[in-house]
């Protein structure tokens, strides 16, 4: 049979990892959007070119590392810069789209 993992290996592999982690996790902040008939057309592409500096929304700075997946009702979006998304989250809003708020 195999020996048994040393206590010290166990503790040592877990600091290990737990630095590893605590250096590339970052909060993130969720939205999901529900395009209505007044929103704007084509809501994705437009989410898509902010993201990638191409276009500017209201004023606000572009959310680089913004994330966008498109349902078929639903277009569900989360990015690490929280005042970023409350600002594009209240665009939404007076754009005519409903949210589910952030998370």
């Amino acid at each position: 049979m195999g020996q048994k993992p040393s206590v010290v290996r166990v503790a040592m592999a877990k600091r290990v990892a737990e630095k590893w982690l605590q250096e590339r996790v970052a909060p993130e902040y969720r939205l999901t959007v529900f395009p209505s008939a007044n929103s704007p057309k084509n809501l994705p592409t437009l989410l898509h070119a902010f993201r990638n500096s191409e276009t500017r929304i209201a004023g606000i700075p572009p959310i680089t590392d913004l994330g966008i997946r498109v349902h078929s009702e639903k277009v569900c979006i989360w990015t690490s810069d929280r005042e970023g998304l409350v600002k594009l989250n209240s665009w939404l809003l007076k754009s005519g789209c409903e949210t589910t708020g952030i998370w």
